[in-house]
């Protein structure tokens, strides 16, 4: 058994082998991330990051800070599907991509500002997080979603 403590900066790496320009593709446009972030269609753009449901419900509108392909993603977050996370601060979420030698870049994704979410750190650590990073990476490497 395992006990996961939601911290108010949660901090998650990983390796992947693709290109700096393949992953900010994979993580701005929604026809990537329906395939390995729970089914959202996530589009963001200079000055604003929005996450819709399959069903087109809006699980996310928030404001952008940095944009600056394909290095740096810095946007608000809210979970909007749920009424109870909907209600908490908006916490952030910063996405780094670093190349590295034979193909390999280095995401490092940062969420934080959660003091004022208790539920959404609660939601977003542990499984939340890394599934969504699992997801990224099989799909990048391998062409294929992580679940089917």
């Amino acid at each position: 058994m395992t006990t996961t403590v939601a911290q108010t900066t949660q901090v998650y790496q990983v390796f992947i082998k693709a290109t700096a320009e393949q992953i900010w593709d994979a993580i701005t446009k929604p026809e990537f991330t329906q395939q390995y972030f729970y089914g959202a269609r996530i589009s963001v753009v200079p000055d604003h990051y929005r996450s819709l449901g399959p069903d087109d419900a809006v699980w996310g509108e928030s404001g952008v800070e940095e944009f600056d392909p394909p290095h740096r993603l810095v946007h608000g977050w809210r979970s909007l599907y749920d009424p109870e996370m909907a209600a908490e601060e908006e916490s952030r979420v910063t996405w780094e991509i670093e190349p590295r030698e034979d193909g390999i870049c280095l995401l490092t994704v940062v969420h934080d500002r959660l003091e004022g979410a208790p539920k959404t750190a609660a939601s977003v650590s542990g499984q939340g997080w890394t599934m969504v990073l699992s997801g990224l990476k099989t799909l990048l490497e391998t062409g294929k979603p992580l679940q089917g």
